[in-house]
């Protein structure tokens, strides 16, 4: 008899592990109460991050706690009333962020980083999801140059321990590479590893069309009515009851909400980030995706128009959305290039799942048999998705995984 299981969560991650299980012949029912890739692997920069090997450290310097605290900026921004709830899991953050601590994040983390290009061009290779992925990298841009010149002493140190790829430009390199920038900076780095996906959403569209191709059942359904049935799970869907082994819980920063019902309470949260597309005036182009470092936001050339990213928002999770930051960001973004209309309406929002400790959990769930989590990824979801859904697939199986998954078990809550 084929192993069962059901994913639950279809953003990158849930799709990525739904795929893996698929093709080493699971039956494998994916669902969500949205469309594949509808929800936070909707909107990112559309980066796939090889060079992404430090995670975001809690900020420790009193010159940045101050200027956060003014809750003027435009890379971060707080609600004060939703502050209360965030006091537990910052103060965790903050003190794995203490250097020692953090340096021990980076090693682990930086073991998953270094898989994601190879584990996203094994999916994507020879389909359509291959036009996608763009390898032309990123740039982050530097107005003052001791910024820029610790920068790229970090860079060189990221380089020769792990393994990432940069450039250095000056002004007038930076300059010849984006013609159409209206400012002068002192120079850049330019990320030369990481892909850049033209369209976020799609690329999650493909592989999850590759999964029901290769016979996996894609539904909608009720993450809230999981239960165990005898010695397997049921969820219910559009389509009826659903039943399987196995349970994998892939709903980013809704997991935590499910996986207390059944007595793991990871100490989660959520950075609700917000996105806009705008047109170029004239002839103008963007060539690659550009983070300019006073500004605090990313610029990203996507099918849809300019993307306009903002950085992190803390809010209660059923807070009305109140993209204050784009609004912040918009006139900055408008003073660094020649920005026509807004493409949308009104900003999309999603939210980001973040652990403590900077690692995402995966694997098996507390005390739960025939139960797997996969979520905490905070801003890598798009880059980790395809490493994820190969290591917990392996993990299932009872195979060695690829990488050891021991720095990220769910235990270690």
């Amino acid at each position: 008899m084929p192993r069962s299981a059901i994913v639950l969560g279809a953003g990158m991650v849930g799709v990525s592990v739904a795929l893996h299980l698929r093709r080493r012949g699971y039956d494998v029912a994916l669902l969500d109460r949205q469309g594949p890739g509808e929800g936070a692997s909707f909107g990112n920069g559309g980066l796939i991050q090889r060079e992404a090997v430090y995670p975001h450290p809690f900020p420790r310097a009193l010159a940045e706690l101050r200027r956060i605290a003014g809750n003027r900026a435009v890379d971060v921004s707080y609600h004060p009333l939703a502050l209360p709830g965030f006091v537990s899991p910052l103060l965790r953050y903050w003190w794995n962020s203490e250097p020692r601590r953090y340096l021990a994040a980076v090693e682990a983390y930086s073991r998953l980083i270094a898989t994601c290009v190879d584990e996203h061009l094994a999916l994507a290779a020879g389909t359509e999801a291959m036009p996608l992925l763009r390898p032309i990298g990123w740039m982050r841009l530097f107005g003052n140059p001791a910024l820029l010149e610790a920068a790229l002493a970090q860079a060189e140190t990221a380089q020769r321990d792990y393994g990432v790829h940069y450039a250095a430009l000056d002004t007038k390199a930076l300059a010849a590479a984006e013609p159409h920038l209206l400012v002068e900076r002192a120079g850049a780095i330019h990320w030369t590893d990481p892909l850049s996906v033209s369209d976020p959403h799609a690329l999650t569209l493909a592989y999850a069309g590759m999964f029901e191709a290769e016979g996996g059942s894609l539904g909608r359904g009720d993450a809230a009515s999981l239960q165990r049935t005898g010695a397997g799970w049921r969820v219910e869907t559009a389509a009826g009851p659903v039943e399987a082994a196995e349970v994998v819980v892939a709903l980013g920063a809704a997991s935590d909400r499910l996986t207390r019902r059944f007595g793991y309470a990871p100490p989660t949260f959520g950075k609700r980030g917000y996105h806009m597309h705008y047109g170029l005036k004239g002839n103008a182009t963007l060539h690659r995706p550009i983070l300019d470092t006073d500004s605090g936001f990313l610029l990203a050339p996507m099918r849809a128009g300019i993307r306009l990213t903002t950085g992190a928002e803390f809010a209660r999770p059923d807070a009305p959305p109140s993209p204050v930051q784009l609004d912040r960001a918009e006139p900055v973004a408008r003073s660094l290039l020649p920005l026509a209309d807004r493409v949308e309406a009104t900003p999309w929002m999603g939210t980001r799942p973040c652990t403590p400790d900077m690692l995402p959990i995966i694997g098996p769930l507390p005390r739960q048999p025939g139960a797997w989590c996969a979520f905490g990824h905070a801003h890598q979801g798009l880059t980790l998705g395809p490493t994820t859904g190969r290591m917990l697939a392996e993990m299932m199986l009872g195979e060695t995984p690829f990488v050891s998954p021991e720095p990220y078990r769910p235990a270690r809550f």
